[in-house]
This record gives structure tokens, C-alpha cells and sequence, in this order.
């Protein structure tokens, strides 16, 4: 039986699964890295940490997370120097977590030398995106010197989710359109036909789509523009200001949904209008890619918003029944992966928890052909 060690290295903590053939053996997640009073000092000691608490006999693969493959990395590869070279190309793509994973791919090489290791990239699903899609309408030559397209995120959740729910509805994958809608702190949203994404929100960074916990999303550039002019902000305070202060922090004080929620509920003014801009633009783009994709099979929502707020799930899709979208609010209710659509509907709505993890180990396993 073959055993897959998964290193999800984000920007501030390091998760991993161990498994055996399609059965998690051991799992956790190593908090607060690099941050003052918190857990390890870097990445590099929560890996080490990691591994050395494993039982990793027999071990026949390490799969690692990369957020950025950049337009090189269209699928998983094995690692070698020449892939950890280009991975440090890409830094200025994602400066935030390319550094994280890098990390954790030094250190489990080091430490486990005569295992294969397999970069699984976030951007690879969307590599299928049409020229359309992932175009900017800026000076071409511009753009192509400095990489400004779009990658779009969250790739390994799109493509296991919208998998999954191919599953759940007994459906073969390649014949199944999808609009699957990754509700997190991050989130994004992707059209997926026929197991290819087509079109999906995040973009040359996670920073535009959707409203999210501590990210602006959409916005108008000039915005950018007139806080550097009128309010002498820095690119990097106006960097802060969108990637960590916006959001439903930047309009409520708080990132967390449930917060949000108790407070709309409270009579809250300020969280009420922020769970609307929430809810409207992630209507918006279901209306728009059902519009791109012409005939939807499903709605799949994950991640933790996705999969544990009923009233955003049922908001989000309220208003779309001439679209032959509806939630049933006893199965909206419920718990675990289900159809939350009432019986009949064109479009199957469904929940499906995000397993990002099972999805590299499966990815890895493919590379390493075990």
C-alpha cells in the first residue's frame, strides 16, 4: 500500500495528512508559525517538528502544496532542483506563501532525500482557462513582460469539490458543468465544464473576486490611484490596507461570518449591510457564470462559510428561481456532503466539504504512478 505524506505550508501554519492508500493515518496542523509568542520560529522548524513525529516507514511520496506555478506549471511535478529554481522565480507572484512552501519543500527533501516529492500548484486547475478569461485588457507587451494575467486560486478545492460532487450526483465528471463557490476566509468562485475550469474570480493574485474576511475583492483601480494622491498612501500601506484590512473586517471590525451573522441578527446596521455586499456580489458572479457556461448542472458550495452558513448559502441563491436555482431549507438545514435543492430542480444545489489534502495525495499518486 502506498503512503503519501501531504505539507500544506500556508503563510502562517503548516497542515499535514499522512495516508495509506485513501485512509488518513495521522493529521494536524502547526499554528501561529513565525509569529511572535506563538508556535515555531519558521516554516522550516514546523516542518522539521512534523517529521519528526511521524511514523514514516514504507513512506512512497511527499506531495507538497505551491500556491504559485505562474503560466510554467499547467500540472504536477515531480520536484527536482530545476522545479525548486522555479518556484523562487515566482516569489514576486505570491510573496506572501511561495516562501512557505518553498520552505517546507527544502526540509523534507533534506530530511527524506530518497523519497520522490511532487509540487501540486493552486493556479494548475485554471490552466484551462480560456485566452479570454485569463487576458487583462492592458498593453499587451506590458503584460507579457511582467506576467499580468490571470492565475486565479484555490485550484486543488475547485477541482476536488467540483469532482465530488460529480460523485454525489452519479454523473460522469466529463459531462457535468459546475459552479463551485469556495467560501472561506479566502474565497472564490469557478465555472467548471465538463471537469475544466473556465472561468473563476481570483485573479493575477487572491485579492480580486469575491468580498472576503480581510480582502477588498473587486474595486475600481482608481481607488488605488486617489488613496496614493488625496491620503499619501504608500504602495505597500495601500497593499495592507486591501489584502488585510478590507473585507467583512475593513466593514464590520470582525473577518469571522459567524460574528457577522449573530450581529445582522442583533440589529447591527453596519453588519447588515456588509453580509449584503457579501451575499451580492457572490449572486453576481453565479449570474454571470451560468450566463458563460450556458446550462448548469450544479452549485457546489464548500469551504467554511460554504459549507457551515445556512443563511449565506440560502441568501447567496435567493431571487435565482427563474434559473431553475432553489434551496430547500430543511436540507439547507442538514449536515455533510448533500443535495440542498428540493426535489425536481434544473440545477442541483449541493454542499460538499473542501478536502484540499486528499486532492494533492491523489495528484501525487498520479505523478508518482502508484
Amino acid at each position: 500500500m502506498n503512503r503519501i505524506l501531504v505539507l500544506n505550508c500556508g503563510s502562517s501554519s503548516v497542515k499535514y495528512r499522512l495516508y495509506d492508500g485513501d485512509e488518513v493515518r495521522d493529521k494536524g496542523t502547526v499554528e501561529r508559525v513565525a509569529e511572535p509568542g506563538g508556535g515555531p520560529a519558521d516554516h522550516e522548524s514546523a516542518v522539521r517538528q512534523i517529521i519528526e513525529g511521524l511514523d514514516l516507514a514504507g513512506l512512497t511520496g511527499v506531495g507538497h502544496r505551491v500556491v504559485h506555478g505562474g503560466r510554467k506549471f499547467s500540472a504536477p511535478v515531480r520536484i527536482d532542483d530545476a522545479v525548486v529554481a522555479a518556484i523562487e522565480d515566482l516569489i514576486p507572484l505570491a510573496p506572501l506563501h511561495n516562501p512557505a512552501n518553498l520552505a517546507g519543500i527544502r526540509v523534507a527533501r533534506e530530511a527524506l532525500p530518497d523519497t520522490p516529492q511532487v509540487a501540486v500548484f493552486d493556479t494548475a486547475f485554471h490552466h484551462t482557462l480560456p485566452e479570454a478569461a485569463a487576458t487583462y485588457a492592458i498593453d499587451r507587451q506590458v503584460a507579457e513582460r511582467y506576467g499580468v494575467r490571470r492565475y486565479g486560486f484555490h485550484g486543488t478545492s475547485h477541482a476536488y469539490v467540483s469532482r465530488r460532487t460529480a460523485e454525489l450526483l452519479d454523473r460522469p465528471y466529463g459531462e457535468l458543468n459546475t459552479i463551485t463557490l469556495h467560501l472561506g476566509n479566502g474565497a472564490s468562485a469557478c465555472a467548471v465544464q465538463g471537469g475544466r475550469s473556465v472561468a473563476t474570480s481570483m485573479g493575477m493574485s487572491p485579492l480580486e473576486g469575491l468580498v472576503m474576511g480581510t480582502r477588498s475583492g473587486d474595486l475600481d483601480p482608481t481607488i488605488i490611484f486617489h488613496l496614493r494622491r488625496e491620503a499619501g498612501m504608500g504602495v505597500d500601506d495601500i497593499d495592507d490596507l486591501l489584502n488585510h484590512r478590507s473585507g467583512l473586517l475593513g466593514l464590520t471590525g470582525v473577518n469571522d461570518m459567524r460574528e457577522v451573522l449573530a450581529r445582522r441578527d442583533a440589529g447591527d446596521r453596519a453588519a447588515a449591510l456588509a453580509f449584503d455586499v457579501y451575499r451580492r456580489r457572490i449572486t453576481g458572479y453565479v449570474g454571470a457564470y451560468y450566463a458563460l457556461l450556458g446550462r448548469v448542472d450544479a452549485v457546489t458550495f464548500t469551504a467554511g462559510v460554504g459549507e457551515h452558513a445556512a443563511p449565506v448559502r440560502a441568501a447567496v441563491l435567493a431571487g435565482l428561481d427563474r434559473l431553475g436555482i432553489a434551496v430547500d431549507p430543511a436540507r439547507n438545514a442538514g449536515t455533510g456532503d448533500r443535495v440542498i435543492s428540493p426535489d425536481g430542480a434544473e440545477v442541483t444545489v449541493c454542499v460538499v466539504a473542501t478536502d484540499e489534502e486528499r486532492e494533492i495525495a491523489r495528484q501525487t499518486r498520479d505523478v508518482l504512478d502508484l
